[in-house]
């Protein structure tokens, strides 16, 4: 066996010493948190912020840390107490198994596994064979959506709608509370609020009409805000729960565009439409190589942009299962982390289907808000590509193909909308109104609202939300 000179071992030492000082030059920070060195980033950011406390990416990235714990809060000992009813003889390697498999999310934090708080209902969704034990001893989940998708679609179609009308129109009374926790901030402290309120849009979307709120003064953004508003203030009590609420009406109506190849005309590549809604968005809409060449080996030869989407939303339908998600603000680029995890809820799989499509030259834009069943109600992401020749057309990459024999049925979310959507937001990441002076709790998405006071944000575990809908027509 060869000897290695006593130099080799020098040289390695001085290497790993000259790393260990990099780990307190400040572009060394986001490598730290990546690796999961938290306590000597935390440390690092500590420093620098008491020099400098006005650089706001300093500020961020120590909220990073603290948002990633509150993400990865389960040790090995709460994942195997959730596991062993299913799993009596589990073992580390099951777990190590499913770690490297990624059905069971997990990353190291200051030399400890840490396990995402929703690692476990996300693995009996990932894992093939552990989603039908569940189902052997606890029974199939009910999903209120599922139920909704295969028994409203499909009505469309037998009552004879037509393309590109509107039907299926719907009153909806809303009324929507945000309530901070009691003693969040300092007795009278301003609290500032930001609920969300409904854009007018894409014809689904008709009217809004403003009922009451528990504030007298109060300002409703204006109906061009791309993520709309109604923003309060309210001074802080002692020991008592700080509350906002806001109630409307809105007009919904269902679109069904049902596009064919022939009714899609070539693009104009000078217009605004198209530059603007092509180009990447980073961190979330990304056109890397990578994702170009996703893209084409998907679509193939096909040049067709609505035969791309139609392949694009097959695709991802076929490859990436719904799973609960990290809170946005805490990934670096959603469409990468897709593609390496293999799984993402409504706004990741929304983030990932506009970068493929925008890599091909094909319009699209983000769309979110809930969706608001009689059998359930939720936040929701998704989307919306531009035809020539045809407009601004849904689509509902999450939602999926529906278990129907009638093609019109199955692939009706790939160029057509439910009634059932409050909408908020006609984009992503655009600035509040009036603008808020702290780090977001969600800096992309705005369904919940957002709060902060003098002292700084309210994150998302110092209130809750509740939305109460009635059915009007």
């Amino acid at each position: 066996m060869k000897r290695i000179p006593v130099f080799f071992f020098i040289l390695i030492l001085t290497t790993l010493s000259g790393c260990n000082k990099t780990a307190t030059k400040k572009h060394s920070i986001p490598e730290l948190i990546k690796s999961g060195e938290f306590a000597k980033a935390e440390t690092v950011l500590k420093k620098l912020i008491k020099k400098d406390s006005t650089i706001r990416k300093y500020q961020i990235q120590l909220e990073t840390i603290k948002r990633l714990q509150k993400e990865f809060t389960l040790t090995e000992d709460d994942i195997t107490r959730q596991l062993v009813k299913y799993y009596p003889n589990l073992s580390d390697s099951d777990l190590i198994r499913w770690e490297e498999a990624g059905q069971l999310e997990m990353r190291i934090i200051d030399r400890e596994k840490r396990y995402f708080h929703r690692a476990v209902g996300n693995f009996f969704r990932l894992n093939p064979e552990a989603k039908k034990l569940k189902e052997s001893l606890d029974g199939k989940e009910y999903s209120g959506g599922t139920e909704f998708r295969e028994t409203v679609i499909p009505g469309y179609f037998k009552s004879g709608i037509k393309k590109a009308v509107t039907f299926d129109s719907h009153k909806m009374k809303v009324n929507y509370t945000v309530t901070l926790n009691p003693n969040a901030v300092p007795e009278g402290e301003v609290v500032k609020c930001w609920l969300p309120y409904p854009r007018v849009s894409s014809g689904r979307l008709t009217k809004v009409e403003f009922l009451d709120a528990n504030n007298e003064e109060l300002i409703i953004a204006p109906e061009e805000t791309m993520q709309r508003t109604v923003y309060m203030e309210k001074p802080a009590v002692k020991d008592s729960a700080t509350v906002f609420n806001v109630s409307y009406i809105i007009h919904t109506a269902a679109r069904w565009f049902g596009v064919t190849p022939n009714m899609v005309k070539p693009y104009d590549k000078s217009g605004d439409i198209y530059i603007k809604y092509t180009a990447e968005r980073l961190p979330h809409i990304v056109l890397s190589d990578e994702v170009k060449h996703l893209a084409k080996e998907i679509v193939g030869d096909e040049t067709n942009p609505g035969k791309q989407v139609h392949k694009l939303f097959y695709w991802i339908d076929h490859n990436i299962p719904w799973a609960g998600a990290l809170e946005y603000s805490v990934i670096e680029s959603i469409p990468q982390y897709v593609l390496e995890n293999r799984h993402g809820d409504c706004g990741m799989q929304t983030f990932l289907f506009l970068s493929l499509a925008r890599s091909l030259g094909i319009p699209c834009k983000w769309q979110s808000g809930w969706y608001l069943f009689p059998q359930t109600k939720n936040l929701h992401d998704w989307a919306e590509v531009y035809y020539e020749g045809v407009g601004w057309v849904p689509v509902d990459q999450s939602f999926g193909l529906i278990n129907s024999d009638d093609v019109r049925v199955k692939e009706f979310y790939i160029h057509g909308m439910d009634s059932y959507r409050l909408i908020i937001n006609d984009d992503y990441n655009r600035e509040l109104y009036p603008p808020k002076k702290y780090y977001r709790s969600e800096p992309y998405d705005f369904q919940r609202g957002e709060l902060e006071w003098s002292g700084g944000n309210l994150y998302f575990d110092t209130w809750t939300y509740n939305m109460e809908v009635e059915y009007l027509q």
